[in-house]
Formats: C-alpha cells, structure tokens, sequence
C-alpha cells in the first residue's frame, strides 16, 4: 500500500543541508516527527548571497511502502488475443513501447542497428583511444540509443504526458537511476549509470516475453493484406504492426522509409556549434563562488532573439564524437552522474527553416540529404577532429586560429572560418545570440565554440493520423526523435508507449 498525503508544504534549505537537517525543518514546520516524501526539489540562484534548495513536501498518513516509484505496469493486464509487433530501434521510445507491449502479452520483436551496450561501450573505448570507427557501436547507434551515452536529462516541456512521465520516471528508479529523479526539477541520471540501466531495461523487456536482434538493420518496409513485411540484414519479419523509433541520426532509415511511401514533410529544425568554458567560471558566474556546498556544478538555460538558444547543457561533462557513420562529423554532449568534469558544454543553435531560407517548397527527402551533406563535408575537411573558434572570434566575425590550451574533446581540434560552413542566414543570428549570452553569463566569452551541432532537433516530421499511426499506413508508427514530434528521453519514449497503448486499444476492440 502507498502512503497517503493530505498535506503539502514548501521549505527553503540551504544547499548542503543533510537527511537529519530536513527532517528537523519539517518537524519544526509541522511541530511532530512525521512520514513526508519529497515531491518537487529545485535550487534557487537568483540572489548569489542566498542561494538556497526549494523543497515541496507531502505529509504523509499511512504507514506504507516507503518506494513510491514502484514501477508496475502502465497496462494492467493480459490481451487475449494480442498480435505481434515489430519494433525498429532500443532507445527510449523503442524500449518503452517495446516494455509496455510485452507486459500487455503481446509478441514483440526489436530490432536493433547497433551492439548491445557492453559490446557498444567497448567499442566507443576503442576509438577514442585511436582505434577504428564502429557504425554499430557508437554515441548514436547501438543499444539505448543516443540517450544511453549522453546527460541522461529527464528534463520535459511536453504536456499531456504526465502518466508516461511518471512510469518513464519509475521504470527508470526500478532499473538503478537514483531516487531523486522522481522530484528532481531538472533530474538527470548520467552515462555511467544509463550503462547498466540500460541493461535492466533490456532484461524487464526480455522477462515479460520480448525478444530483441542486435546488429539488425532495418532495410525495407512494405504492407500486404493487412500484414507489414519487414525485410532487415539479418532476415524478414511480418506482423500487422511496426513501431519505428531509430534516433534522429538514423537517416539512411528514415530515407527508406520516405521511399516506402511513409509521408513526411520538411520542418524547421536547429544548427550550430557546442559551447566549453571551465566549470569553475560559470560556477562562479552562477553562483558568485567557484563551489558551492551540496551542489554537484552549476547549470544555465539561455535565449536570445530570433530563435537561438543554449540547448542540452551538461555541466562537469565533456563533448564527444557524436558521429553515426563514418562519413560524418557531428558533436553532442555528456556527463557522468557526479558532474565533476572541468568543463561545461552546452549546444548554441539557431533555428534554421529550409522553407524560408531556400524560398518555396521543401521535400523532406532534399532536406534531409542537404543536412546529410553538410556533415559530410565538415568530416572531408577535418576527419574527426572538430572544428573550433573562440566565442569572441566567432562574435567579431573573423578567425585569429586561437585554441583553447585545454579541451575535453578527445580527438583534436582545428581552427576554421566559420562562414565557409554554416549557412549564412544563421551567422549573425549566432553572432547577436552569443553577444546576448555574455551579458546574461559574466566570462561567457572566455570560451570557445566547437564543431557541428545538428542533431538538436529533426529536420523532418512524420504526418500521423489522431491515433498515430503513420497518414495512410495502418498500424504502421514512426516515433520519438525520428517522428520529428519528440526530443530528448521523456518525450521519446512517451510518445514510444503512446503507439502502444494504441496498438493495445485497437487490438481490444478487434
């Protein structure tokens, strides 16, 4: 049985108070030792000289299990007659709807690109010490998808998921993440942890009946008499369903499927370079102190005019690789769960729509081999390493070939002009926003800009009907990051159980 709450209330601690220092501020609040849970945790920074956590508590009434994030099934019970499912892809939109599917005793299916995330990780190990690239194990392809080797943010501004929201935020708990993500108001896990969460989420997956096929690709969809033909490298699977959630880097996947007749429409979409300064200056920025009691590293959230914002900030991280193939050169971002890195990282981006910039209509095929193009050519010119100015070279418009002594990008660095690859309508944008930034963060352009930034969001969207299918094609999803209707790991993998839960309420009422 849960405990019960019937009252709230809010408190202000100091930021490295203990378990015994809260527990005496509710007694004092309440005037009696009482059970309480924590339901909503965020620091206050806004005056340096008080900062401070803001705690909401829930009293609580009976005496219950004290692990309210017990991870049960988002369906509760068994179909009768279920139908098997093919699902494309193990990041969190594939994995949870894969979950979720096999704990309603449906026959599921996954097909996985990439290695499973032991063999994954050993390969990633291997480049970045020298060796050679893997397009079957590396920051974007492989099991967990893009996710499972990033900040792990559970962070989300999509409404109406609050119930996949909290089974995402449960499942997550009952693999290994931390309690504290469940009231945490920007909760992230961390790479190191998402390693071996990612393999409980395989193994619940497994337990409930799913079967999953690494090193499989997707080559070739086609339907027939109500049933999908699923043709991939290592075979052909046919089912009345398909869930497809390959990851924004997948594009030869969402090519295909764009030949297969699986509508899409070009969208506007982001671009730009990562961001590094040392920890301690936007610790200092942020705080007025270079550390601060309880508080593992400052973080920042910024917005400039005209549509350039900062975008997967991880504080204590590094910036990595963040190829899916090796003709390409594209960055991103990731932390461990202590964030005690040296440097912040964080995307700087601008909003870039191919409908207005090219003048007329765009194909969501043209624009994805446009993009595609793109990252090629910034891997032609700098293999991998990336390309790299300083903040305030970048504001002035000119390119002095200064390097940062230190960087945590393993694989080098080189000076480059930055007109030469971003397209034009972007720059001064760029330039404006980051002159906006140095005044919102004291030092900002102390740091340096580095490499292509184009996974941000989807250049492209799938067209759905009400219940998600794909427009035209039944029972036939396209979800998470590749729908171009969901980023980052909660609106994925909800929109992932959300096809689910339309494949279970379809095969309920048949």
């Amino acid at each position: 049985m849960h405990k019960m709450a019937n009252k709230t209330l809010t408190l202000e601690i100091p930021p490295g108070y203990t378990s015994e220092d809260l527990a005496k501020s509710v007694q004092k609040k309440i005037g009696a030792k009482i059970p309480y849970r924590i339901v909503k945790k965020s620091l206050d920074c806004r005056n340096k000289n008080r900062i401070h956590w803001v705690i909401q508590i829930e009293i609580l009434t009976d005496i219950g299990e004290e692990n309210f994030a017990c991870g049960k099934p988002f369906f509760s019970g068994k179909l009768k007659n279920p139908k098997p499912v093919t699902i494309i892809g193990s990041g969190p939109a594939g994995i949870f709807s894969g979950i979720v599917l096999a704990e309603a005793g449906f026959p599921v299916t996954l097909l996985e690109r990439g290695h499973c995330i032991e063999k994954r990780k050993e390969a990633i190990a291997k480049f970045e010490q020298g060796g050679s690239f893997s397009e079957q194990g590396n920051y974007a392809f492989g099991e967990g998808g893009a996710g499972a080797f990033s900040d792990g943010k559970l962070t989300s501004r999509s409404k109406h998921i609050s119930a996949e929201r909290e089974f995402v935020h449960q499942a997550y708990i009952r693999a290994g993440a931390p309690q504290e993500i469940a009231y945490l108001a920007h909760p992230h896990v961390g790479s190191d942890i998402l390693f071996n969460v990612t393999k409980a989420l395989r193994k619940r997956f497994q337990e409930a009946g799913g079967t999953i096929l690494f090193d499989s690709v997707a080559e070739n969809f086609r339907q027939q008499g109500g049933q999908w033909q699923t043709d991939f490298s290592n075979g052909q699977l046919t089912s009345p369903y398909v869930i497809v959630a390959p990851g924004n880097s997948a594009r030869d996947t969402l090519k295909m499927m764009i030949r297969c007749g699986i509508p899409f429409q070009a969208k506007a979409f982001a671009l730009g370079m990562r961001a590094e300064h040392p920890q301690q200056l936007i610790n200092k920025a942020q705080w007025g102190q270079p550390q601060l009691s309880g508080i593992k590293a400052a973080e920042y959230r910024l917005t400039a005019p005209d549509g350039v914002y900062s975008f997967c900030m991880c504080p204590g991280g590094r910036i990595i690789q963040a190829a899916p193939f090796e003709d390409v050169n594209i960055v991103n971002g990731m932390s461990l769960y202590a964030r005690d890195g040296k440097f912040a990282n964080a995307a700087v981006v601008a909003s870039y729509n191919p409908v207005v910039d090219w003048g007329g209509e765009v194909d969501a095929l043209e624009v994805l081999e446009w993009l595609t193009l793109l990252e090629q050519k910034f891997k032609a010119d700098f293999g991998f390493q990336v390309p790299c100015i300083s903040i305030q070279d970048f504001i002035k418009g000119k390119n002095s070939g200064k390097l940062p002594k230190e960087s945590s990008y393993l694989l080098g660095l080189m000076p480059f002009e930055p007109s030469g690859y971003l397209p034009k309508s972007i720059l001064p944008r760029l330039q404006n926003g980051l002159l906006d930034f140095c005044r919102k963060i004291k030092g900002y352009d102390a740091g340096f800009l580095l490499g292509l930034e184009s996974k941000t969001s989807s250049p492209i969207q799938v067209m759905r009907e009400e219940n998600g299918e794909s427009c035209g094609c039944s029972g036939f999803y396209v979800v998470g990051e590749a729908s171009g209707r969901a980023g980052g790991i909660v609106s994925s993998a909800a929109d992932g159980i959300k096809a689910a839960l339309s494949i279970i309420k379809k095969c309920s009422q048949s």
